[in-house]
């Protein structure tokens, strides 16, 4: 079997499985119904894309539909970066100002339009054959490569800013699964770009043949294989993802605060509240059910907490947590309790979540914090 039918295989069974997760996406009844459309969208355009390995053999599109085929890859960007931010924004809605994201598609057709689109369907069927060769492409795939890069900065930008925003508003374990999931899903988009990346240059560079050429665009449809079955396990098995922030969530240095007198005595208020009536103790706290609890509007208590403790709210609530563990820990009569049963009790929901957190606190481990006691 030589590799241009291991390509054309792959690249089938790769068009098939999105194919079928896109039905999926689309026919599911979900309440975040615009997350699936959109990642819908994104894999249904990768098929259009990769289908060039092995639909030549059964039809032949005119010259018009055969360069939209091959432009609509511009749309996959977009269509990522608009499902990143559905996902890490519970109520995230498609504007007007949204269409910006058509710019590039726009730029690209303009582009072609005098030496394709207003030519002669000869022309169009010359130009389509030498594509790569023309300045047109050139400038395509500059520009595309311009906009991968801002797309790829404005992703990372945003799952930085989503870490932040968890950790000065939540203290739960299960809030981060949206995190690492989009985390996990940038850097598969990160390989499969640099795949793609070093595909491009060993294609353009004229000095391999194209049998050598075709070992990459394996590689990389392998790499595709194995993300769509990661991309389904990951979608449909784990229940805890797709639990977004709310959209008009702030950073606490991002919120405009005038200068207050009373932010000391509001602190100490605040302490007094967590030890005396410790609602720590509730493992999915947020900074939120705090502002309720103690009535205090929730952005003058993140900021409070953020930037006049210099603390992020998870690491605050945490380390009252730890507190508590360790008073547990050198009480005699409590020691016949384990560890697992003294952290479920001071609030955390995990034991690596507690040890990680104790000993940020301690500098030592819960077991050998109650071994020196």
């Amino acid at each position: 079997m030589d590799n241009t039918t291991i390509i054309g295989i792959t690249s089938f069974i790769i068009v098939v499985l999105f194919s079928l997760f896109s039905a999926f996406l689309l026919s599911v009844k979900t309440t975040k119904k615009l997350s699936n459309q959109l990642l819908a969208g994104f894999l249904i355009i990768t098929t259009v894309d990769i289908s060039v390995f092995f639909y030549h053999n059964f039809i032949e599109l005119p010259p018009i539909l055969e360069m939209f085929r091959i432009q609509i890859s511009s749309f996959k960007d977009p269509l990522l970066f608009l499902y990143i931010l559905s996902v890490i924004y519970s109520d995230f809605k498609l504007k007007p100002k949204h269409a910006v994201h058509l710019i590039p598609w726009i730029i690209n057709i303009i582009i072609l339009l005098p030496n394709f689109f207003l030519a002669s369907k000869e022309t169009q069927i010359g130009f389509i054959s030498n594509f790569h060769l023309t300045k047109e492409s050139y400038y395509i795939s500059m520009i595309g490569r311009i906009i991968e890069v801002i797309y790829i900065v404005a992703e990372l930008y945003y799952l930085l800013r989503y870490r932040k925003l968890l950790l000065e508003n939540y203290t739960s374990k299960d809030a981060f699964y949206n995190y690492h999931w989009v985390k996990q899903l940038i850097i598969f988009i990160l390989i499969g770009q640099l795949l793609t990346f070093i595909k491009a240059i060993v294609r353009d560079s004229g000095e391999f043949d194209m049998a050598f050429v075709n070992i990459f665009r394996i590689i990389l449809l392998l790499f595709g294989l194995f993300f769509s079955f990661w991309l389904v396990f990951k979608a449909l098995l784990s229940p805890k993802l797709f639990r977004g922030i709310a959209v008009n969530l702030r950073l606490s240095k991002e919120i405009v605060k005038d200068g207050n007198k009373e932010n000391d005595n509001l602190i100490k208020n605040i302490k007094t509240f967590m030890n005396e009536k410790e609602p720590f103790l509730d493992p999915s706290l947020t900074v939120k059910s705090l502002s309720e609890k103690i009535n205090i509007p929730h952005r003058e208590l993140s900021v409070l907490i953020n930037q006049e403790l210099g603390q992020h709210f998870f690491d605050f609530v945490n380390g009252y947590r730890v507190e508590k563990a360790k008073s547990i820990f050198k009480n005699n009569t409590e020691t016949k309790l384990t560890v697992l049963e003294v952290l479920y009790e001071v609030g955390f929901n995990s034991k690596s979540s507690f040890n990680t957190a104790f000993k940020k606190h301690t500098g030592q481990t819960p077991t050998a914090f109650r071994k020196s006691q």
